[in-house]
């Protein structure tokens, strides 16, 4: 007949009344297992496929920002550089047309100089009568040299200049203390301030 007190094997309290454990369940049992988190990253979550790639994509993106960053840089540059080409050109393009425009002026002018020559000529014996078909033409001619630029100098009583009149002949004159221009054999003419021809004078200079 079976022992009606007989009990199994008592648990052992401890004796520095720490909790009571199971059997397996000790420290020795969690030396000896993983890490509840063995891997992952820092913060214990572990990397995805999906985390690797996006990873990737945005080193790629970075990359590729760079790259059109710089073909930015050098479009702008190369615009700068063509602007400034094209305001250098323009600006010679100009200087050439005004250079070409005051050549073409100068010959139509240089054409004109004898006609201008024969109406001064005519007007000082008398031919340009006021009124006259003549003087009509005359009037039209000088406003046409007028127009254009041309503008005369050299008069009688002025000082002899030697970079603008060319002295053709000296008379001693009493009394005059600077070569003065006495008579103007053949009028200057200038185009704006190129001289196309120095007036021909007769002077006056200071009597020895």
């Amino acid at each position: 007949m079976a022992n009606k007190d007989h009990n199994p094997d008592p648990v052992e309290e401890p004796e520095d009344g720490g909790e009571v454990r199971p059997e397996g369940e000790g420290p020795e049992a969690n030396a000896s297992g993983l890490a509840p988190q063995d891997a992952g990253d820092a913060d214990g979550e572990e990397l995805t496929v999906d985390d690797i790639l996006g990873a990737q994509q945005n080193a790629d993106a970075a990359a590729e920002d760079a790259v059109i960053a710089d073909l930015e840089s050098q479009l702008l540059n190369d615009l700068k550089r063509l602007q400034a080409e094209y305001a250098n050109y323009r600006r010679r393009t100009e200087e050439q047309r005004e250079v070409e425009i005051e050549r073409a002026k100068g010959a139509v002018a240089k054409g004109l100089l004898p006609v201008l020559d024969d109406l001064d000529r005519a007007e000082k014996h008398g031919d340009l009568e006021e009124g006259s078909p003549f003087a009509a033409i005359a009037e039209k001619l000088r406003g046409v040299a007028e127009r254009i630029g041309l503008s005369t100098y050299g008069a009688s009583g002025e000082v002899f200049d030697p970079q603008q009149h060319e002295a053709i002949f000296q008379a001693p004159t009493p009394g005059v203390t600077e070569t003065t221009i006495l008579e103007v054999v053949e009028i200057g003419y200038r185009l704006g301030s190129v001289e196309l021809r120095p007036a021909k004078v007769v002077v006056a200079v200071p009597a020895e």
